[in-house]
């Protein structure tokens, strides 16, 4: 594996894409480190520190930091992260199941996607406007959000409404310049540039991560037996992710023979693969964002009774909350594999090229088939994203581990690095492969030229 990263640098084009993506990516980082100008970051890290130190969990405002890599909490220009581009995808891709005029677009080729990719970038903009508008009132009021302030704790230091404009306009610009980044690092660096920025601003929590592991230990919180067993489940954590990320089921394809003037065309026999884990890290997203909403709902209601109920059995790690994420987290696996696979379209298809899967009738029983198939192995792969989701709170709340330490063991980090990395190792491999080289699971020598 290590011969294969020096063969990379010996390869001009990959060199200068390792290289273009690494400069961007510390650009990136640099937008999630500048701050908003009227904003006190240190008396906004100081209220951060004490709602996890009470809570354990900042809601929605944990998850924006996670993905933004401590851009929220520094109340920098890039806050928002990437996240509203994400939103704006998202939000396409399923209105593109149910708008006529969109699935067309969707069937237009490169120029339907490219009009799509343009409404997304105008939705974009939106959603920072109205993100960054949520953002810049909850630093005028942090108090409207449940965080603790002290008597006299002020984060803005400018009058209201210019730093509202202010911040709005900073952290949309923010935003779009990191959408632009993401999409010059899929052009000319490697990988997808908009899954690598969230994946290193996921990986820039590591270090402080890892201090607090350490500091625990000091501290004589946990028992070197403890450690020993965090090593091995993390281990078994990551193995599991990566085997499950790249599980299939392989669907055999023949293709009938078609005799065109004196040519021979089709015949070959081929396989379709149907990911185990197909829906990737997004009902866990879907899972977190209703709760963290019931949870802000929950907040504003009047009811007294009611509310203490509801804060007592949906609170963060509870027996009720860790069931009904479960139940969410299933539900949303066949939701999304409901909208975004289509069986009677791929058996079209098959049937419209002359293939067929051996056994079954082409059209609807093909249909049928990959319909039960696909039913059958999204259980396995829902079953193994709930169980990742909920380890962090389990370790959380039975052995006392910091929730940025226990969101490492599992959860959608995890599952964004380990994808996020098997993709660009992937790429980096084929450049490897085309020119000669060993891959990554090779012993990486020059391979004798043709």
């Amino acid at each position: 594996m290590l011969s294969a990263f020096s063969n990379s640098l010996k390869i001009p084009e990959l060199r200068q894409r390792i290289f273009f993506t690494m400069v961007l990516i510390f650009v990136c980082r640099l937008i999630a480190v500048i701050p908003v100008p009227g904003v006190d970051v240190a008396t906004l890290n100081g209220i951060m520190s004490r709602m996890v130190a009470q809570s354990g969990d900042v809601g929605f405002l944990g998850l924006l930091d996670l993905f933004s890599g401590g851009a929220l909490t520094a109340a920098a220009i890039g806050a928002l992260g990437i996240m509203p581009s994400i939103s704006a995808s998202i939000i396409l891709q399923l209105l593109t199941a149910v708008v006529p005029a969109l699935e067309r677009l969707a069937r237009e080729g490169d120029a339907g996607r490219q009009q799509i990719i343009q409404y997304g970038r105008y939705l974009t903009v939106a959603l920072c406007i109205v993100q960054g508008y949520g953002f810049a009132a909850v630093l005028l009021r942090p108090e409207r959000l449940g965080l603790s302030v002290l008597p006299g704790e002020t984060i803005v230091t400018m009058s209201p409404v210019p730093f509202v404009m202010l911040g709005i306009l900073a952290m949309t610009t923010g935003t779009m310049l990191l959408m632009w980044l993401g999409e010059q690092i899929t052009a000319r660096g490697i990988g997808n540039g908009i899954s690598l920025i969230i994946t290193i601003s996921i990986v820039s929590r590591l270090p402080g991560a890892i201090e607090q592991a350490i500091n625990m230990f000091r501290q004589g919180a946990a028992s070197p037996f403890l450690l020993v067993a965090m090593l091995g489940l993390a281990f078994l954590v990551i193995a599991g992710t990566v085997a499950v990320t790249q599980a299939q089921r392989k669907i055999p394809v023949q293709y009938a023979k078609r005799v065109v003037g004196r040519k021979t065309y089709g015949g070959q026999s081929t396989y379709m693969p149907l990911r185990v884990n197909y829906s990737g890290v997004m009902p866990i997203i879907f899972a977190q964002a209703i709760l963290m909403f019931v949870e802000r709902l929950v907040a504003v209601i009047p009811a007294q009774s009611f509310k203490g109920f509801a804060q007592n059995q949906l609170s963060y790690g509870t027996p009720g909350y860790l069931i009904l994420y479960s139940l969410m987290i299933l539900f949303f696996s066949y939701f999304w594999v409901a909208t975004q696979f289509h069986p009677v379209q791929i058996a079209d298809d098959l049937k419209k090229y002359g293939g067929y899967v051996p056994g079954i009738r082409p059209g609807k029983p093909t249909a049928e088939f990959l319909d039960r198939v696909m039913t059958r192995i999204t259980l396995a792969g829902a079953i193994f994203l709930t169980i990742i989701a909920v380890l962090p709170m389990l370790l959380y709340k039975a052995f006392q581990i910091p929730p940025m330490v226990a969101q490492f063991f599992g959860g959608t980090s995890l599952l964004i690095i380990v994808g996020v990395m098997l993709d660009t190792m992937r790429q980096v491999e084929s450049h490897l492969v085309t020119r000669h080289y060993d891959g990554f699971l090779r012993k990486g020598h020059l391979r004798s030229r043709r």
